[in-house]
């Protein structure tokens, strides 16, 4: 997948979480996704990304200590 590809898909997934359009689980799996492909091909991650993967991580973590 080019570096193109992967910003592009950066950007959906983004629209996808602030439209609602998938779930929380769906969204998180997605950003890890693009964020190790960005990283196999040395992209500069976006801080959004990075950070959205990391409230997800810890929201579902949370929830886990919960259950």
């Amino acid at each position: 997948m080019a570096v193109d590809e992967l910003e592009v898909l950066a950007s959906e997934v983004l629209q996808d979480f602030e439209g609602g359009e998938l779930e929380r689980h769906e969204i998180h799996a997605r950003v890890r996704q693009i964020l190790e492909q960005m990283r196999v091909f040395g992209v500069a991650l976006p801080e959004d990304l990075v950070q959205l993967e990391k409230n997800l991580a810890d929201e579902f973590e949370a929830e886990n200590k919960e259950s």
